[in-house]
């Protein structure tokens, strides 16, 4: 059986002991409680165990100065170059086609073969015009004979016209039959040189050099003038030109540079521009400018002995325009643009930086011509740039190569020599 405890009762001047409380009323509250302390410490600690270092002079600590590699502003070369997309174009594609009708009873050359100009490409069967260079050719001995007649007849009317023993009109008759065999021959003559021409046509030759394609008729075939395909068509491989565009923007500063007689190196890249395909020099470009995209066409010139450039095939081209020689270079990493305009973080003697306005010139993509604001042999900051400010401390180190100091190990990190000790 549950019993309430009995208590005595005490004298009213004496102190009253503790009175019990029941601990299941107490022990809830205060566990929750302690919970919650715990649960809170742990969130304060973990927030400030990701949050950054405190700033110096706060809680008696000081930052780390940023830890960088300068980079060595020099004197070099830097070149102009554009780039474009081009395609490679022959300088002579010809579709071989008979010029006269016959039947086809030999070819002469393997496809992808390389000719030259008159080499022997097929034959047609001579025969009938042979025949007909004969005929011709007895037309012609047959009226020159006519004609020498006519002629002795001539002669004999002249001699009787003096003596009065033939009439003038007689004489007027032969001299215009002499002059009609005259015509005749000369006709037949043409039609024997005619006749001969057709019969050199029966051998088809290579009108320029090249390669030649796939044949696109076989042997025994009868073949025209009037044949769409033709036989085989021969490409001018070597040279050849590419052709691309460029925005009008830069034509006068080609024009100027091709004015002057400079030569203009080119250099074609393949599709995605990393492999270097074949070098060449700029010929020439179009006379007019095309007004729908604003750009002018170039063409230029490679002599592609290795075969690596093929009619219609795309490339990249950079075209070197001109090369500015010994100015002050710098990498393009190091500019920074901001409320100051372009500028650089300069690093001092003292171990910090200084924000140096600079003003640009070219770029090729990795170095940018400085026209003012740094000297050769200034070091300025290309790394970590954006967690800088004007007059910060910084840590130099250096790299092979790279950076003006010379690396020493401090306690409890690393540091660096400067003429002095970093911090």
């Amino acid at each position: 059986m549950n019993q309430k405890p009995v208590f005595p009762k005490l004298p009213p001047d004496s102190e009253a002991p503790a009175v019990p409380v029941r601990r299941s009323r107490l022990r809830s509250p205060v566990i929750w409680l302690l919970l919650l302390l715990v649960a809170g410490g742990a969130l304060w600690w973990s927030r400030r165990q990701a949050a950054e270092a405190p700033p110096p002079g706060r809680g008696g600590r000081t930052a780390v100065p940023m830890s960088i590699v300068p980079e060595i502003v020099r004197k070099g070369d830097i070149a102009i170059n554009l780039d474009a997309l081009g395609t490679v174009s022959s300088l002579a594609t010809v579709t071989v086609r008979s010029q006269i009708s016959g039947q086809l009873v030999r070819i002469d050359f393997k496809e992808g073969q390389d000719v030259k100009k008159g080499d022997l490409l097929a034959e047609i069967d001579t025969r009938p015009y042979e025949a007909v260079l004969a005929q011709m050719k007895g037309q012609l001995a047959r009226d020159e004979a006519l004609l020498k007649g006519a002629q002795v007849d001539m002669a004999r009317y002249q001699g009787l016209s003096a003596q009065n023993a033939v009439s003038r009109q007689t004489l007027d008759t032969q001299t215009a039959l002499v002059a009609q065999y005259e015509g005749t021959v000369a006709a037949d003559r043409a039609q024997v040189n005619a006749a001969e021409v057709n019969l050199q046509y029966c051998r088809i030759v290579a009108p320029a050099d090249g390669r030649v394609g796939l044949r696109q008729v076989d042997q025994g075939n009868y073949v025209t003038p009037g044949d769409t395909n033709g036989l085989v068509v021969i490409t001018q491989l070597a040279p050849i030109s590419v052709l691309f565009t460029m925005p009008e923007d830069n034509l006068q500063a080609i024009s100027a540079r091709l004015r002057s007689g400079a030569t203009l190196p080119v250099t074609a890249f393949d599709r995605a521009g990393a492999k270097k395909i074949a070098e060449g020099v700029l010929q020439t470009f179009d006379s007019q400018i095309d007004s729908t995209t604003g750009t002018i066409k170039l063409r230029a010139q490679f002599g592609n002995e290795g075969r690596t450039l093929y009619p219609n095939q795309f490339v990249n081209i950079r075209l070197l325009v001109d090369t500015h020689k010994d100015v002050t270079l710098m990498p393009t990493a190091g500019v920074q643009r901001g409320v100051p305009g372009t500028f650089v973080y300069l690093v001092n003697a003292d171990a910090t930086v200084s924000v140096r306005k600079v003003e640009l010139g070219i770029s090729d993509g990795e170095h940018v011509e400085v026209r003012s604001g740094l000297n050769p042999g200034d070091a300025i900051v290309i790394d970590g740039a954006d967690k800088l400010r004007d007059g910060a401390k910084i840590s130099v180190r250096s790299e092979s190569g790279a950076g003006p100091a010379q690396p020493e190990q401090p306690a409890g990190g690393r540091r660096r020599q400067n003429g002095g000790r970093q911090p």
